[in-house]
């Protein structure tokens, strides 16, 4: 089930003052992407990974730029997704897929940021939590990506999905919990242990703990291609999971070396454009039919800036994600003829569904204005304007 309420709808923005700051060319472009998405059809709030994504972007950029106008909207937005009684619209709780946990970031950040007084809010991140602790998980303790579609998959997007979640719920409601923290820490063991290219320091999109899919390596049950969202997903996933996760605990170690390995790898994978490919691994890069994709390329940028500002990661990082924020900007940002923002060069999904094959992955078409892109695109612009006091 989705709501069609986009936040505009929520303001009644048609005229406001935010619709003047979509079309105000000499705002950041964390503002100027956020307010001109609340003219688009794909700013509807729904429970979905995707609205999650682009909400927080949206809030990001209101929160660094003191746009209590452009918050509040996306507060009410949120709100609108959950009943008084604690109750999220449309979610199943018997139906398991952990893309159904993201919307939790955006629960909890507005339970936290507006002063912990909505219970409903905590009352819904409570029942996401729940969840997991019945959610089938393979022979080796890890989440399945979905039941029963994909019994014993583990994919690199759900590690973001699920953890970052389940990070932040442990650290507000249960940081003693080190039964929790030390399952958090064997969802990115598990992948590592079986996705990780030790040679080109990237990772596989997914793999099969039982071996059974078409696309499963016989010995790692990994799938055959580095796809560049994947990686991108569980890039900001250790970002963001480390920003919490207890220094004083084994996990943080092990989190932090797999985050470091991960931003080298990327970094001898980055084009000289900038850019990073939709399918990553060796021969693909510059193949015909391969190309510069543009939500992976958010994601690594934003994973770099916030890891060096955090500490997590060293400082010449930036000249990397500087390189691609500067090809995002000229790419993959479109000024439309009313002065609002569009976002282009977003692959629409991809998935371990099919046969995994290179000619699966650059077969699926591009979506424009998908908030898998612009979502992180804010990210990153976040983190730019931060790093330059913009």
């Amino acid at each position: 089930m989705r709501l069609g309420i986009s936040i505009c709808a929520l303001l009644t923005c048609t005229g406001t003052t935010l619709a003047a700051e979509a079309a105000n060319v000499s705002q950041p472009y964390s503002i100027w992407m956020a307010t001109s998405f609340l003219f688009k059809a794909q700013s509807k709030i729904d429970r979905h990974y995707v609205a999650g994504v682009l909400h927080e972007g949206m809030q990001k950029a209101a929160t660094l730029h003191s746009n209590t106008t452009l918050l509040s909207g996306v507060s009410t937005a949120i709100s609108s997704l959950v009943s008084s009684d604690g109750t999220l619209t449309g979610w199943d709780p018997d139906y398991y897929s952990l893309d159904d946990i993201r919307i939790g970031n955006n629960i909890l950040y507005f339970w936290d940021s507006e002063g912990r007084k909505e219970d409903k809010y905590k009352i819904a991140a409570g029942h996401l939590r729940d969840q997991l602790n019945r959610y089938p998980r393979t022979p080796s303790g890890g989440f399945w990506h979905r039941s029963p579609q994909y019994k014993n998959q583990m994919w690199l997007d759900g590690i973001y999905m699920a953890e970052t979640f389940y990070t932040t719920y442990t650290s507000y409601f249960e940081p003693e919990n080190t039964t929790a923290w030390e399952d958090i820490a064997l969802q990115f063991e598990l992948i590592e242990a079986h996705t990780r290219n030790k040679t080109s320091g990237l990772l596989a999109h997914g793999y099969d703990e039982s071996k059974k899919a078409v696309w499963a390596d016989p010995v790692t049950g990994a799938s055959p291609h580095v796809w560049d969202r994947a990686v991108g997903w569980y890039f900001m996933a250790l970002v963001e999971v480390l920003q919490v996760y207890p220094k004083e605990l084994a996990g943080y170690a092990k989190l932090k070396g797999f985050l470091t390995t991960l931003a080298e790898g990327l970094k001898k994978a980055q084009d000289q454009v900038g850019g990073w490919w939709l399918v990553m691994d060796e021969p693909y890069p510059g193949k015909k039919g391969n190309y510069i994709e543009s939500s992976g390329t958010a994601m690594f940028a934003y994973g770099y800036l916030k890891g060096v500002r955090t500490g997590l990661l060293d400082a010449g990082y930036r000249d990397t994600a500087a390189k691609a924020y500067d090809l995002m900007v000229q790419r993959f940002v479109k000024q439309e003829k009313n002065g609002t923002l569009s976002w282009e060069g977003t692959v629409e999904v991809g998935s371990l569904d099919k046969d995994a094959s290179y000619e699966y992955y650059i077969g699926v078409p591009l979506s424009e204005n998908d908030g898998k892109g612009a979502g992180p695109f804010m990210f990153a612009s976040v983190e730019m304007e931060i790093w330059k006091g913009t």
